[in-house]
């Protein structure tokens, strides 16, 4: 924009007319182009820019055919503004009233026989301990098996309890799978035998070590079981619901009372528990022949962080850091000599096999044909044909063998070079900045032509992102950096194991009940 807001405020009819001929051309120019410029930001929609598809009109009606955009994917490396949506809260009522305040120096005689309070819970005051309303479906002994010190096999029925707890899990028919869940309420004993030789063997609930960077802990010294904590993460990461609703779906559907806090705790402990296996798809990913890879804007208590995602045919990574190549240096290591699909953002430059989407190129050659600017409008024209009819070459070699396309549109590639040479100090910023991204990006545009084989949009992250990005909508993100941390590595588990056919949840409680007796996580299944 050539005139700022304030600019406008001192210009006047009056003013404009007293203004020489050559000074009112200068101005006349510059609001020509202020106002084509303001007319082009106004068509942009999901179709024609980077823009999402929540940020058209609702009149506004199109067919996405499957492809997300992130409105902070600007190919550039600047990012666009994001509309923040703010709820604002009803303003208290206060009422004055008069009050008399005590002379100084003076003290109330019934606040010089009061005796201080002890602090914390007063004798004879309501507890607000749990409520056990459910009945004990069974009572579990966990007795030592053998003596520590002659390893002699020991008598379960010379057990005694020395202390317990309440355990509220659900189970299943082994044989209807999650269908038919079924509340269980049981009673763990841990205790002690004493030996022949005279040792005593003593129980203990099982415990992780712990984690200077986790505050939750992994111990089986907890209310909530396993599958129920799995059951919480469904319905936090997959259906959505914030931790009231999960409260209220706990004491209504299946009877059980748990607090907010405890189911923050249980997912966040489930984060935790699931760490180990980040390792291992780091590993596998390593290994992979193609990847896609793009990011989202993220909020952790109001702070702008980025959502990576990087996803194979088998694996699906989430990252919550900062818009760095820290992130992709960390995961991809040194050895990494596979393909990657990406948008335009140049810390991806700096992987050898690097591939483009052409997706986005298309949008912004769209965006260029509805232009007001002449030269734009040709060049965006220019653009979308050569993409379209290379397109459509691609799609018709790979229903053959494999063939090199470079030697048949070599002349139309030349020429475009130039084009774009021509357009890299274009006036119009949006024809200068495709212009350059063309030429920074050069070989990962069009290496898919020697390689029609090679894919030409990256939807799969896009697709991978899509689910995640409603989720930031309903919660506006997470609070703390724990919580960024268990939201990515459940995120991950989830939708690697959905690549492999695998249902998410058993396997997850299963991670958790290892995890909690100290145990390491098993391993990922390979796809089913």
């Amino acid at each position: 924009m050539y005139l700022s807001d304030f600019d406008l405020q001192q210009l006047d009819e009056q003013k404009l007319m007293a203004l020489p001929a050559e000074q009112k051309d200068a101005l006349l120019v510059k609001l020509l182009w202020d106002l084509k410029d303001a007319r082009e930001r106004l068509k942009a929609n999901s179709q024609t820019s980077s823009r999402p598809p929540r940020s058209d009109p609702p009149w506004h009606s199109h067919d996405l055919a499957g492809e997300e955009v992130d409105a902070a994917e600007e190919e550039s490396g600047e990012m666009e503004s994001e509309a923040e949506v703010s709820a604002a809260s009803p303003a208290a009522e206060t009422e004055s009233s008069e009050v008399t305040a005590p002379a100084v120096g003076t003290t109330p005689a019934s606040a010089a026989d009061k005796t201080p309070k002890k602090a914390g819970r007063q004798v004879g005051a309501p507890g607000h301990s749990r409520q056990v309303s459910l009945p004990v479906s069974a009572t579990v002994n966990h007795t030592p098996a053998t003596c520590a010190c002659c390893d002699q096999a020991l008598e379960p029925t010379e057990f005694i309890a020395r202390t317990g707890l309440y355990v509220l899990d659900i189970e299943t028919d082994p044989e209807a799978g999650l269908r038919g869940l079924q509340v269980r309420h049981e009673k763990h004993l841990y205790g002690e035998i004493t030996c022949h030789c005279g040792h005593v063997n003593r129980s203990e609930p099982g415990r992780c070590s712990t984690d200077p960077l986790w505050t939750v802990g992994l111990t089986e010294w907890h209310l909530v079981g396993p599958l129920l904590v799995s059951l919480l993460v469904c319905l936090s990461h997959r259906m959505h619901l914030s931790r009231r609703r999960i409260q209220e779906f706990l004491r209504d559907w299946l009877g059980i009372e748990l607090s907010t806090s405890t189911i923050n705790q249980c997912i966040h402990e489930a984060g935790r528990a699931v760490e180990p296996i980040e390792e291992q798809l780091v590993e596998e990913l390593q290994q992979a022949t193609l990847a896609y890879a793009d990011e989202t804007p993220w909020k952790e208590w109001g702070q702008l962080l980025w959502l990576w995602v990087i996803i194979t045919p088998t694996i699906c990574l989430y990252f919550i850091g900062y818009r760095s190549k820290e992130i992709l240096a960390n995961v991809f290591g040194e050895g990494f000599v596979g393909w990657l699909m990406s948008d335009g953002y140049r810390v991806y430059r700096q992987f050898q096999q690097r591939l483009r989407c052409w997706a986005h190129l298309l949008r912004k050659a769209e965006g260029l044909k509805q232009s007001l600017n002449a030269e734009a409008r040709a060049f965006g024209q220019a653009t979308h044909d050569l993409l379209s009819d290379l397109m459509a070459a691609i799609y018709q070699a790979r229903e053959g063998p494999p063939v090199d396309l470079t030697p048949h549109f070599r002349d139309r590639l030349d020429a475009f070079r130039r084009l774009c040479e021509q357009h890299r100090d274009s006036p119009h910023e949006k024809t200068r900045a495709l212009a350059r991204e063309f030429l920074n990006d050069w070989e990962a545009v069009w290496i898919v032509v020697a390689h029609p084989y090679l894919p030409l949009t990256n939807n799969e992250a896009e697709r991978a992102l899509r689910h995640w990005v409603i989720a930031r909508l309903l919660s506006q993100g997470t609070r703390t950096e724990e919580g960024s941390r268990a939201f990515a590595l459940l995120a991950s588990v989830i939708d690697t194991c959905r690549l492999r056919n695998i249902l998410p949840w058993p396997y997850l409680a299963q991670v958790i009940a290892e995890r909690r007796k100290g145990n390491t996580a098993p391993p990922l299944p390979a796809a089913a």
